[in-house]
């Protein structure tokens, strides 16, 4: 194990000499320009999670299954026209009006941290970051756009600019994991939620055991990423299924914010476009909820809401997407579903019948009756 985290220490190592190598060749560009009279021109990759053409070519692949679950809870066909790994078009990035200018000068003073961060080997949270210079940043955002833009111009992903986010992802269940020199046993405390990790890169994962709780019943790992997942979130599920080789499964509430929350995971993010390769899950599965959920199992009228004029607008945008309607169909008709009964329902409210009744019955009658999509 000490040999393969000294190898990850080079590999990583590596990837921080060739960044600010980067750096320092695009700094020198800029002075040139700058020193000749040139206004300096940047030209940053665009790209989209989705489209929305029709008839758009496909391709199919294939995944692996395996007798254990893992659970995403809050929480490939490929689209030639659309394939988010592939940038389709250009911003440019100059002096000439105030707002490019004011971007331009955000992601150099951003980058002139980077490059401190990765010569000290150091790490930052983007919020950390926001706080070194609060007058020229204005507010957060212009801080994440700086961030992508130096990912998007040097072809690589936001952990190797040694940015990291706080994280608010929790796990549970058949798993013991190690962060670096932390170690996270899951195990020992079943009923208790540990958090997702951060450095994602330096997870080594253990083990997955049996408690005698849920995830035991169910032979599971629960994650959630409590809400909309961050970067963490996503990546270390990415990880496990990827080094486990487990179905995973999302559960979410049956409105059109679930809805969303479950193409993140699965398709990506437009903000994190650039990167969606190394951080959607294409194995995921829906478990649910469903909008025909409500009749099949009976959900209370007093637990359904109805859209508001905001859901509904949601909703249609949804329908748009391109990999709805060629990748998973039957995805397509639970949302048109949801539009055209007009209603809404919390995973909550399957707790009407009994407070167990989401982890006792809903859950596996769902796997074993394979009422998943």
């Amino acid at each position: 194990m000490e040999g393969k985290r000294r190898r990850l220490q080079m590999e990583s190592q590596a990837e921080s000499v060739i960044l600010l190598t980067k750096i320092k060749e695009f700094t020198r560009v800029l002075l040139t320009d700058l020193t000749n009279g040139r206004s300096p021109l940047i030209l940053i990759d665009r790209f989209r999670s989705y489209c929305a053409v029709p008839n758009a070519n496909w391709f199919r692949s294939n995944s692996n299954q395996s007798p254990f679950h893992l659970f995403v809870s809050d929480i490939f066909l490929q689209c030639s026209f659309c394939a988010s790994d592939l940038p389709y078009g250009k911003e440019a990035l100059t002096l000439s009006t105030k707002s490019r200018a004011h971007r331009l000068v955000v992601m150099l003073r951003v980058m002139l941290i980077v490059q401190k961060l990765l010569q000290e080997n150091k790490h930052s949270s983007k919020r950390d970051i926001y706080y070194t210079y609060p007058s020229l940043f204005l507010d957060q955002s212009m801080v994440d756009q700086a961030i992508n833009d130096i990912c998007i111009f040097m072809q690589c992903s936001r952990h190797n600019l040694n940015v990291v986010s706080a994280g608010n992802g929790l796990t549970m269940g058949w798993i013991r994991f190690s962060e670096g020199e932390r170690k996270f046993d899951c195990i020992s405390s079943p009923n208790s939620v540990h958090p997702v990790p951060v450095h994602v890169e330096e997870v080594k994962v253990f083990q997955r055991l049996a408690n005698d709780q849920f995830c035991n019943a169910n032979h599971c790992i629960v994650i959630t990423g409590r809400g909309y997942p961050d970067i963490p979130t996503r990546r270390f599920l990415r990880l496990l299924v990827e080094k486990l080789r487990l179905p995973v499964y999302c559960l979410v509430d049956c409105d059109p914010y679930g809805f969303d929350i479950l193409t993140t995971y699965r398709f990506g993010s437009m903000q994190m476009a650039y990167d969606t390769k190394h951080l959607r899950v294409p194995e995921i599965r829906w478990l649910g909820a469903f909008p025909s959920d409500s009749e099949r199992y009976f959900v209370p009228k007093q637990c359904i809401l109805p859209l508001t004029a905001e859901d509904k607008r949601k909703v249609e945008a949804m329908l748009l997407r391109c990999y709805l309607q060629r990748e998973v169909p039957q995805w397509r008709l639970e949302l048109k579903l949801m539009l055209q009964k007009g209603v809404k329902f919390e995973i909550e409210a399957l707790s009407a019948h009994a407070l167990s009744y989401l982890s006792d019955s809903y859950i596996p009658s769902k796997i074993e009756r394979k009422l998943i999509m």
